[in-house]
């Protein structure tokens, strides 16, 4: 057996050794404090970045495989021998540093032309001559027999294998002391490259970083320090590799995908090849820490070994150098450990932002409809998260029977054949035995995403609705149906959890089963056991434990990643079929517009026909304006989606436009930012352009009206604007564009008669003269202009002609349409000839301007304060701990779960000790009695495992419930301000992803923390039992920990806040960009927000990135901290007499100390972790505490069932402002409106319109005055009291996805019967019919399946089935052709008689035959009568409106 004689033989160049072993240390030393000091300014970095040649590259890995080889070496006599010669430990110690310093030398030079340091040199110099005297005197002694001087080392087989690559020393060596020569025209370039370089390594300190700052990320240093002296903001964050942009993560996916020639698209293949380069690296990593982790177990039996030997004068230096080996492969396992986990998060950042991109590209490349923005949002918030979470996992799949593997050999080399096989068997009976559980997993977590899709597409709908659901006081009919939903969802978690705890359970109890069976086949066989042997299959159990313990997560993240990328690859596949094709072709000269016969179907609908039917070729010339009319229903809007080519075509040839398009939709799309932005819409300010537009889309005024002007925010949809200053910024953008086509979707039905006139003539007629304009109008007063009116019916084009050649036909559609405006216009007979009277100039006139139920005084008021998400500052607070922990029974089990676990502990310990103990000596116990108390301690500590899961399980369950409801319900009790306020990102985040880390991670990472601590405490308790010093060096430790943790957090915390808030623009643009994709498409810009999105993905990845990184910084620095301690107590085992040891407890606690840095780090880890997670939970319990309305009911103020009775309406000195420090709104509105009567309200935009409404249903409540209904004051009833006894048809129609007879009957009150009466009344019945489904036909999401003017009546026919004493109208038939406006007119007045109905009006028809007309201007009364006293005066406001309708509409009566 080979000994320490090399202490006698070679000696001198033992301690030469180890002398450039110390030299190598300070030299690290040395350069760390440079490059810190060059980091900090105050010194020059000592070298500049140089690309290596061919054959520097090839000398530093010639390093690496000398050192490889002497450790390898170096394993090889511990395995043979039971220990390794000081000559060839020292050897691979020295070669290791070299390799590090060679490596790290590798893209630097020192000077010019010097690239390796003079350490390194000197290192080849001596190791070369050293192995060439060697080789040389073995081969001597040979052939010749003769001596080998003393001084020399023995020989062994390394040295002559290594003795060639010592030629490339020595020209390594000559390259350096050879500098090259640089002429003078060459230094200018090299200070620029310099240069270049140090702006690069500011933006990117990571790809600039040296191999020992990757080791030890030390490149995190500056974010630190930063960090720690004030609070991070994304401006403080470096920037990501460019390897890892979004771009180039896009960029090579894509490229793998199209390098797949199947048919069908593999997207865990394109992935797979996209990743492959860093994935290897990564792996090459996870291989070296497993290797690393098992030679403690292959040295166990030699350590106990030694400790067990009497002989106090055996050598001491062999258990030192065991030491030492045990400290490396620790420091070795930890470094590897943390490269591995990193590189795995990088992969993963990588990952999510090509699949984000991706996503984003197919929903916008293709036609909108299929896939709900709510599916895709979960596509974003859940499946690419948890693919790209997935990659930190996945070398567990491979290292898993690597593992079982080296464990079997270990096993072999320690107990025999036999016994390795019983554990072989075992552990392969409980893989196959969790196989039905893991398909059960898979099987249940596709059932939660669908659950989980239904439930934030409810949400979604939801949020969006809000402001209809808080009027109609429907918000408990729609959390019951949310709750249902949760239900579903929450049936299939709690499966799936108790699966897992089955899981967890099977495979903890695993290692117990495992290793009774072969410690039961070693006791049948006879085969002997010793303390040493015993300790280490223990060892390589608890090792074998870790891949076993995280196999249930690694089957769970199989099966749920399984799911995940089926559902994206599914959508990507789906969505390929739909893409829509660009066509820039030239045409014809002069033609703007090809349009072919042909059929055209939405893909949603259920109908007996085509949507569209074009029946003959038409082609529109340039500077063509066209015109489209028709009724509701008709397919206006589809014909111009066909045009776009956002409709299918089911036959003919496709419509052919040319030049640049500009698009308006019925449905405005107002992006999230400010009004010049929406307008500009990603094209140059030109101010007199931009000026122009803004004065023929009549914004002026609303622009002076906002306190920032046209910098003003906007908020979600343009929450904040009313419908008709939503369309004029729309036409607005639409104009700045300067396009060659421009398509409008009815823009004049939202805006009012003197507004509408005045965009007609400077819009149409003056901006877009020359342009190709197609626009559809239900305004007949706008036909004359067109050159060309398509009048269309049942999806038909019926006539069209000129405007005078199609009046000319007395049988035409355009004809009936024409008489129907005439009783409209003839209902307007004021008693004088109108325009006899002119007191009022025209800048005085009143406007019958737009208004929506918002509150107006706040239009500017949205500030980027609150497009920005307020977060808490500091550490997460103790009152969310004690919350989220006492959620569920109150806390009752968490304390019961504590104990399972000391148990569990406590008999694991014991059973381990007991095996060492009982096998120390042959016959202390009998081997029956041996292993018969070792199954009944292990058993023991399994049963309380599977208390503690299934515990575990109800509490996460119980918990999650908790959180959720009182997010959702206090949501749902929130004031409107605060969704006007809110982006509807943020809720859905919390719904979501946050939800989903409290329903399935937080309380297993919470668990997991305490868990891990227990051990580790009941490692330092078993450690400090043994060796009582190890003790206060804990303390010590444990101190430096506490510190580093302290100096990590501030940073840690503040970055794991901006992970979620730096995700929620993303789902942000997503939601905007997807409602919007028609738009975006028609404009052609896609480029600019494809471009926006890789910008807010590159922010998430640098934040997500820095994120995995500081963690790992934390782990290596108290890794080596723990890897220290145990090589001290191990030292301290070495140096104690025999007589003072145990040894079966010594090597117990050697044996749990090689768990000691894992165990150390999975507690840091989850300590962080658990505060980073914790973050949502804090995120949820802010949307808990909002500040809700006032109650729903007042059981000491309730109103008789019957009430309203009259509807009378009393409004005393009303006064009404939003907030104290903003102006009053309302100042002193006084007036009655007597029950059973029409009243319309009339006034400028700002007038008080809105304000008035608002007050009535208490969305704002008034400061002065009161509001009396049938002699009741509404302040002192509850609001749902209140709301659901008035109705109001909001200006926006609003239906929900679902059924038509949800959608006309949401409670679900009335029959069949009195449904289709309402349909009939409302002329709705016949669309309603051609589904064979009738009341049970779908809607769409948003109502998407039926036009803006359909959906408006849908609201209609829902308010007249309620049957309410009050009834508000703003302008309900704004977007209905003026023959369905007359007859539902008619309805309205027939079916509201006895009810009081208040008209907020855009059209004079719609206010003139009501009892009376109320015009508000600045917050005060201005007139008040009836419309004929007030028609009398031709001064008066009301008949400026009056004349001001009748001259627009002259036209159309000539």
């Amino acid at each position: 057996m080979v000994s320490f004689l090399g202490f006698e033989t070679g000696f001198v160049m033992d301690f030469i050794v180890l002398a450039f072993c110390l030299v190598f240390l300070v030299w690290f030393s040395t350069e760390f404090l440079r490059r810190r000091r060059g980091n900090c300014g105050t010194e020059a970095p000592p070298f500049r970045i140089e690309k290596p040649t061919l054959f520097v590259k090839i000398t530093a890995l010639s390093n690496l495989v000398i050192a490889m080889s002497y450790i390898g070496f170096c394993i090889h006599e511990i395995w043979v021998f039971g220990a390794s010669s000081i000559e060839v430990s020292l050897s691979s110690i020295a070669w290791s540093l070299a390799s590090v310093a060679a490596v790290y030398s590798v893209n630097r030079t020192r000077g010019i032309g010097k690239r390796w340091p003079l350490v390194l040199v000197s290192w080849w110099c001596f190791s070369s001559i050293s192995d060439l005297l060697i080789v040389i005197f073995s081969l001597l002694r040979h052939f010749k027999s003769i001596q080998v001087p003393k001084f020399l080392p023995k020989f062994n087989v390394i040295d002559f294998a290594t003795l060639p690559l010592s030629v490339l020393f020595f020209k390594a060596l000559l390259d350096n002391t050879s500098a090259k020569k640089f002429n003078d025209s060459t230094q200018p370039l090299l200070g620029q490259e310099l240069e270049k370089s140090a702006t690069f390594r500011d933006s990117d300190a990571f790809s600039c970083a040296g191999i020992w700052s990757h080791l030890t990320f030390r490149w995190l240093n500056p974010l630190f320090e930063k960090g720690h002296r004030e609070k991070l903001e994304l401006e403080d964050i470096p920037e990501i590799p460019q390897s890892d942009t979004a771009d180039e993560a896009s960029l090579s996916l894509e490229e793998s995908l199209r390098k797949q020639k199947t048919q069908s698209t593999s997207l865990p293949s394109a992935i797979l090849h996209a990743i492959w380069r860093p994935l290897i690296i990564n792996g090459v990593f996870a291989g070296v820490n497993t290797t690393a982790s098992y030679i403690g177990p292959l040295l166990i039996p030699s350590f106990v070994n030694f400790l067990s030997s009497k002989n106090d004068n055996l050598n001491w230096r062999r258990g030192m150098i065991l030491a030492s080996i045990f400290f490396v492969a620790k420091t070795l396992e930890s470094l590897s450990q943390r490269q591995w986990y990193f590189g795995a998060h990088r992969i993963g950042v990588r990952v999510r932002a090509a699949l984000m991109v991706l996503v984003y590209k197919k929903s916008l490349s293709v036609k909108y409809g299929g896939t709900s923005s709510g599916k895709i949002i979960n596509f974003i918030n859940v499946d690419v998260e948890r693919i790209g979470d997935f990659c930190w996992y996945f070398h567990g799949i491979w290292l898993l029977p690597v593992q079982v593997m080296f464990a079997l050999v270990i096993l072999y080399r320690s107990l025999g054949a036999l016994p390795s096989v019983a554990a072989l068997l075992t552990t392969i009976f409980v893989m196959v035995s969790n196989t039905p559980l893991a398909n059960m997993q898979e099987n249940l977590h596709t059932k939660i995403m669908e659950a989980k899709d239904s439930r934030l597409k409810a949400t979604s709908e939801i949020l969006k609705s809000m402001r209809v659901l808080k009027l109609h006081s429907w918000e408990p009919t729609f959390l019951k149906k949310l709750l249902q939903l949760r239900e579903i969802e929450r049936g299939w978690l709690k499966r799936y959890l108790y699966t897992s705890s089955a899981v967890a359970f099977l495979f903890w109890a695993s290692p117990t089963l495992v290793s009774v069976a072969t410690f039961g086949v070693c006791i049948i066989l006879g085969t002997p056991l010793t303390s040493g042997t015993v300790l280490s299959a223990l060892a390589t159990f608890r090792i074998l434990q870790e891949p076993i313990y995280n196999l249930p997560e690694l089957i769970s993240m199989i099966a749920q990643t399984k799911v995940s990328i089926d559902r994206v690859q599914n959508f990507i596949r789906e969505e390929d079929q739909k893409r829509l094709v660009h066509y820039h072709t030239s045409g014809a000269p002069g033609v703007a517009i090809e349009i072919e016969a042909g059929e055209y179907a939405w893909e949603n609908r259920d109908a007996k026909r085509p949507t569209i039917k074009i029946t003959e070729k038409m082609s529109i010339p340039k500077g063509c304006k066209v015109a489209i009319c028709g009724s509701v229903g008709t397919g206006k809007t589809s014909f111009l989606c066909s045009i776009l080519g956002e409709i299918p075509r089911i036959s003919g040839s496709r419509i052919k436009t040319y030049g640049s398009k500009a698009f308006v939709p019925q449905s405005a799309w107002i992006q999230t930012g400010t009004i010049r932005e929406n307008v500009l819409f990603g094209k140059a300010m030109n101010r007199d352009l931009y000026e122009n537009v803004v004065e023929a889309c009549a914004l002026n005024h609303d622009i002076e009206m906002w306190g920032c002007g046209d910098l003003s925010v906007l908020g979600e949809r343009g929450m904040n604007l009313s419908g008709g200053q939503k369309q004029r910024i729309q036409m607005a953008r639409a104009l700045y564009s300067n396009s060659d086509t421009y398509l409008l979707d009815d823009p004049f039905s939202a805006v009012d008669a003197h507004t509408g006139a005045h965009m007609f003539k400077k819009c149409l007629m003056q901006l877009l003269y020359g342009k190709t304009v197609v626009y559809v109008t239900h305004q007949l007063e706008f036909l004359d202009a067109a050159d060309l009116v398509l009048v269309m019916k049942d999806g038909i084009i019926v006539e069209s002609g000129k405007y005078k050649d199609l009046i000319l036909n007395p049988d035409g559609e355009l004809i009936r349409q024409m008489a129907a405006h005439s009783y409209s216009l003839n209902q307007v007979c004021p008693p004088k000839r109108i325009g006899s009277g002119k007191s009022y100039s025209h800048n005085k006139q009143m406007e019958l301007i737009e208004e929506k139920f918002v509150d107006m005084s706040r239009s500017s008021q949205v500030s980027d304060r609150n497009l920005q998400e307020e977060t808490e500052t500091g550490r997460v607070k103790w009152h969310v701990y004690s919350t989220f922990v006492t959620s569920a029974y109150k806390g009752a089990l968490v304390p019961v779960i504590l104990l399972c676990q000391v148990l569990f502990q406590g008999l694991q310990m014991a059973s381990n000790y007991w095996i060492a103990w009982g096998s120390e000596e042959e016959g202390r116990v009998t081997r029956d009695r041996l292993i018969g108390i070792f199954a009944l301690l292990s058993g023991g500590s399994s049963f309380f495992i599977l208390g503690r899961a299934i515990l575990l399980s109800t509490i996460a369950i119980e918990t999650s419930q908790c959180l959720f409801l009182g997010m959702i319900r206090s949501i749902l009790r929130a004031p409107l301000s605060f969704f006007d306020s809110t982006p509807s990102s943020r809720i859905l985040k919390r719904s979501s992803t946050d939800q989903s880390i409290v329903d399935t991670d937080i309380p297993y990472r919470l668990a997991g923390l305490a868990f891990a601590l227990i051990q580790l405490l009941s490692i330092v308790f078993l450690m400090s039992h043994v060796a009582w010093q190890v003790f206060f060096l804990f303390v010590i430790v444990f101190s430096v920990s506490i510190w580093y943790q302290a100096y990590y957090i501030k940073t840690a915390r503040e970055l794991a806040r901006m992970v979620p808030i730096r995700q929620a623009p993303i789902l942000h643009h997503f939601s905007e960009s997807i409602s919007g994709a028609t738009v975006i498409r028609s404009f052609n810009q896609e480029s600019r927000f494809m471009n926006k999105n890789l910008d807010l993905i590159d922010d998430y990845s640098r934040v997500a990135f820095h994120n995995a990184g500081t963690m790992e910084w934390l782990c290596v620095r108290i890794n080596f901290l723990f890897n220290f301690v145990f090589f001290l107590l191990l030292a301290i085992l070495v140096s104690l007499p025999r007589s003072a040891i145990d040894p079966s407890l010594a090597g117990l606690a050697a044996t749990y100390g090689l768990n000691l840095s894992v165990l150390q780090a999975w507690v840091i880890w989850n300590l962080c972790n658990v505060e980073n997670k914790m973050i949502s939970v804090e995120r949820i319990l802010q949307f808990t505490s909002i500040p809700s309305e006032a109650p729903p009911v007042n059981e000491n103020f309730r109103p008789e069932t019957e009430w309203p009775l009259s509807g009378k309406i009393e409004i005393e000195n009303l006064h009404v402002q939003y907030s104290p420090v903003l102006p009053k709104v309302l100042k002193g509105i006084t007036c009655t409106f007597p029950g059973e009567k029409k009243i319309g309200i009339v006034g400028r935009t700002g007038s008080g319109k809105s304000t008035l409404i608002q007050a009535l249903f208490r969305v704002v409540e008034h400061t002065e005055g009161r509001i009396l209904i049938d002699n009741i004051d509404i302040s002192k009833i509850g609001l749902q009291d209140l709301r659901s006894r008035l109705s109001i048809i909001p200006q926006d129609p609003v239906l929900f996805q679902g059924t038509v007879r949800i959608n006309l009957d949401p409670l679900q009150e009335h029959e069949d019967q009195e449904i289709w009466e309402v349909l009939h009344k409302c002329h709705l019945a016949e669309n309603v019919k051609q589904d064979q489904r009738l009341l049970d036909a779908p809607v769409a999401e948003d109502g998407e399946n039926w036009s803006v003017g359909q959906r408006q009546l849908v609201c209609l026919a829902r308010v007249l089935l309620q049957r309410r004493r009050i009834l508000v109208l703003d302008e309900a038939t704004a977007s209905v052709d003026t023959a369905t406006d007359n007859v539902i007119q008619k309805t309205i007045r027939e079916e509201t008689n006895g009810s009081t109905v208040i008209t907020v009006a855009h059209r004079i028809p719609t206010v003139i035959d009501n009892d009376l007309v109320l015009v508000l201007g600045e917050g005060k009364v201005i007139e008040y009568d009836s419309p004929a006293k007030l028609l009398e005066e031709s001064s008066s406001a009301f008949s400026s409106l009056v004349m001001e309708y009748m001259r627009r509409s002259s036209t159309v009566n000539n």
